[in-house]
């Protein structure tokens, strides 16, 4: 014990703490929102690994001075690099309550560095349970009104942090590795990220998800509304980290995504009302003056620092100022007194079905006095329950007027228009013809009832093949389907479609037709003609950045690749492996 006290205080005294960096990255832009300063010892001794580093300051009774000393190398070392955006520095609650870490101190430091206070997030990690939440909230507020911001770190973690979040009303909030790691597999993991993101929205906070380490996580959590993310997929603590993210914009798996995906949804942004926000501090007789002299203002948002705090309300504080002698008393007053505390705040980029949900699951007060509308934490504007509304009935009658009537699945003019935005937005993306064979003597032989209990039997397997969230099925009519796939492992999934199709497809047949392998039909001058049972082929084109112009160049190159699929026997599928003008393919039949 003894010998790891004197090794630390040899460390923090010579000033031969490590920094590493690793970047926190904006998973809908792809680009570095700032990076977290991460400690190692020297490489050259027992103390080099965190664990064991912060292990013997607890042993020895230095957490204040190692923790403090920590800080400031991160800093120094930040400034020295000279990076971008945002420095995220974990610091324990108990280091700033002390004397030592008061907000003068820290500004004076940062200020000698050359470090913008603005820039520097301080990470509030939890190792013990903490009791002191009114202290620390005095203390984060001091450190605020320097220019200092806050985040929570390792959400579901910690002791209490939960109540934190209450408390403190951080700025960030990081949610633990835990709930991150193999959430694509787990429903209860997905439904607690999802509420934790919810919360984010409605509190001002960002959402920062820790230990991302698969492509199959990522994509769930940008799902799931995480705008936020940092782990070994990204990128590793570097002691010189990148400026921008090692991987390419076009192989990101959130490319092509949730702004700019398939669907193409409205979002929250489309309903922007550019409604002049009131600081905190302003009196209430200014809100007042306000309302009385625009009749069409329903509420006022509040905001401190351009973080969006609460909402003012027409009906509510007119009201109130019409009791005798509440003008006098309450007008030369912070409109922070009369505002509702706990409006809806959303991100500019939620969908508006996402949004309607939220809306519709939230009180009544939401759809009548409005909702503020945030980007990145920070105020844009407000919504309305009517736009809400109006927008989403706009979107069920286009969805209906264009929807296929059998299958409910959108039909030609949204096929086209997501074909071509893809293509104006230069997404890879493989494009799949579907088309029963000898369907038509089928339907004749077997009615148009059984003919449609097929047609619905395609659709559903299309929709059960792909992945909902990246792909796109369209119904072109009678039994032709399209689907856009960006799915990664589309041939394999193209493939258990198949073997699905023709486990079930058979049902649809007589015990006489199936044991024949076919049925018999009269042909067009009146002979007798044997077909095989009716199949299912997909002629298959993948579609590269700027290798096709438009969605009638993609319907005659899918056109014929479903021509050769129906060449081979069975369920089978054709994949045109040519780029435009050479020679040969590949085919694959089943």
């Amino acid at each position: 014990m003894a010998g790891w006290c004197r090794e630390l205080e040899q460390i923090i005294g010579q000033r031969r703490l490590q920094p590493v960096f690793q970047p926190i990255v904006d998973l809908e832009a792809g680009s570095i929102l700032g990076y977290e300063g991460l400690i190692r010892g020297p490489s050259d001794s027992t103390l080099h690994s965190p664990m064991m580093l912060f292990e013997a300051a607890e042993r020895c009774r230095m957490l204040l001075r190692l923790d403090l000393a920590c800080l400031r190398a991160c800093a120094e070392r930040f400034a020295e690099l000279d990076l971008l955006g945002l420095l995220f520095v974990n610091i324990n609650p108990e280091t700033l309550l002390a004397e030592e870490s008061r907000p003068g101190a820290l500004q004076s430091f940062l200020a000698r560095i050359g470090l913008d206070p603005k820039r520097v997030i301080l990470e509030l990690t939890e190792t013990r349970p903490n009791g002191g939440y009114l202290p620390l909230r005095e203390m984060t507020t001091r450190h605020r009104g320097d220019g200092l911001r806050i985040a929570l770190d390792d959400l579901g973690e910690g002791f209490s942090n939960l109540r934190l979040w209450s408390e403190l009303r951080p700025d960030f909030v990081k949610l633990d590795k835990h709930f991150v790691q193999n959430i694509h597999l787990d429903p209860l993991k997905e439904q607690f990220v999802r509420s934790m993101a919810d919360i984010a929205r409605q509190s001002g906070a960002l959402l920062v998800a820790e230990g991302i380490e698969s492509a199959a996580e990522l994509r769930t959590l940008c799902r799931l509304g995480v705008r936020y993310g940092q782990g070994y997929l990204l990128a590793r603590p570097q002691a010189a980290p990148p400026r921008e993210i090692p991987l390419q914009a076009a192989a990101l798996p959130w490319f092509g995504g949730r702004r700019h995906g398939l669907r193409n949804q409205p979002l929250a942004r489309d309903l922007l009302l550019e409604v002049e926000p009131l600081e905190a501090g302003v009196p209430n007789e200014t809100a007042y003056r306000r309302f009385a002299d625009d009749p069409a203002c329903f509420a006022i948002p509040v905001v401190q620092d351009g973080v969006p705090v609460g909402l003012l309300r027409r009906h509510h504080l007119l009201e109130s100022f019409a009791k005798p002698f509440n003008r006098e008393l309450y007008g030369k007053k912070p409109c922070q007194l009369m505002m509702d505390k706990q409006p809806l705040v959303v991100s500019a980029d939620l969908t508006v079905h996402e949004l309607s949900s939220l809306v519709v699951a939230a009180e009544q007060r939401y759809l009548v006095d409005g909702f503020i509308i945030a980007e990145n934490g920070r105020y844009l504007g407000m919504g309305t329950g009517f736009a809400l509304m109006r927008k989403i009935t706009e979107l069920q009658l286009s969805a209906a007027r264009y929807a296929n009537p059998l299958t409910g699945l959108p039909g030609n003019v949204p096929i086209n228009e997501t074909i071509d935005r893809l293509l104006e937005m230069r997404t890879p993306v493989v494009v799949v013809y579907a088309d029963l064979d000898h369907f038509k003597p089928f339907n004749d032989l077997y009615g148009y009832a059984a003919g449609d209990a097929l047609i619905e039997l395609v659709a559903h397997l299309l929709l059960e093949c792909v992945d909902q969230e990246r792909d796109f099925v369209g119904h072109v009519g009678g039994d032709d389907f399209v689907a856009l796939m960006q799915s990664e492992d589309w041939e394999c999934r193209l493939r258990r479609m198949l073997e699905r199709f023709g486990e079930l497809a058979a049902q649809y047949f007589s015990d006489a037709h199936r044991a024949a392998g076919g049925f018999e039909v009269a042909s067009r001058n009146g002979e007798p003609v044997f077909l095989p049972l009716t199949t299912l082929s997909l002629g298959v084109v993948r579609v590269r950045a700027g290798q096709y112009l438009s969605h009638h160049e993609i319907g005659a190159a899918t056109a014929e690749a479903k021509k050769q699929a129906k060449k081979l026997p069975g369920n089978s599928l054709f994949v045109e492996r040519r780029q435009p003008g050479a020679s040969s393919c590949c085919a694959c039949g089943r």
